[in-house]
């Protein structure tokens, strides 16, 4: 880390944005097709459920877009909610954040009564083994009203019969990787250190640490295992809306 001082929160996230575009190549165009469709596909006036969602970084995006829609923002990470409701705060009452733990089978509790109309996630989902992204695909199929909209993106690895493109997935991430950190990017690690050296962070931090001991990362489910799943979970229609090589968003329509 080579900055410790302290931050404005919206100073953060940019560093954060720039950090995860090391390790998502296209990011602000996957980003894009999510607005497209959002502005496409409902009324002026709606109401987004961002799943997972770190800190804040594809909810500002929805807000800034569509100045009459709402968020609710959902995250286990305490310090990325921080984070988020920091920077989520200047847009008054159109923005809530809460803590929930998409793991737990009463994790959409919270939101009963809510009309949602549509729901997104960046970079998220593939912390959920398969069993449990079932789980939350059906919660959120019986939570929807019909023509509500899902938007995943994410990376979705190519699986057995394409290892050719895996590989050259691979390695294209690896020149991302390398383009950006020569750039000045933070490394992840080095973002959660800075962001964990801000003013009231520690003790969250050490509520993160309890959090996730027993949580190891799972393995990354391809995209057939994901429209899959949604159509399972009772979605009636299933497709993606981009893909550049193994990084895709994901659509859904309950």
């Amino acid at each position: 880390m080579t900055d410790t001082a302290a931050l404005p929160p919206r100073a953060l996230l940019e560093r954060w944005d720039a950090q995860q575009s090391a390790y998502v190549a296209h990011r602000e165009l996957r980003f894009q097709a999510m607005l497209d469709v959002l502005r496409l596909g409902l009324p002026e006036s709606f109401h987004v459920l961002d799943l997972a969602c770190g800190p804040g970084s594809l909810a500002d995006r929805v807000l800034r877009a569509f100045p009459q829609a709402r968020v609710t923002a959902v995250d286990y990470d305490p310090v990325l909610l921080r984070l988020a409701g920091d920077v989520l705060a200047e847009y008054g009452d159109r923005a809530t954040v809460v803590d929930t733990d998409l793991v737990r089978a009463d994790w959409a509790d919270p939101l009963a009564g809510e009309r949602i109309d549509a729901v997104v996630s960046s970079t998220a989902l593939h912390w959920l083994s398969p069993s449990q992204l079932l789980r939350v695909h059906t919660a959120l199929a019986g939570l929807l009203p019909p023509g509500a909209i899902f938007l995943n993106a994410d990376h979705l690895r190519y699986g057995p019969g394409n290892e050719t493109l895996g590989v050259l997935s691979d390695r294209h991430d690896a020149e991302v990787r390398r383009t950006a950190f020569a750039a000045g990017a933070d490394t992840w690690d080095a973002w959660y250190e800075l962001a964990v050296a801000q003013p009231g962070m520690p003790p969250l931090a050490a509520e993160r640490e309890q959090r996730f001991t027993d949580r190891p990362p799972q393995p990354l489910a391809p995209l057939h295992f994901h429209l899959s799943a949604l159509r399972t979970a009772g979605f009636s229609e299933v497709g993606t809306v981009w893909q550049y090589l193994d990084d895709y968003v994901v659509f859904a329509r309950r």
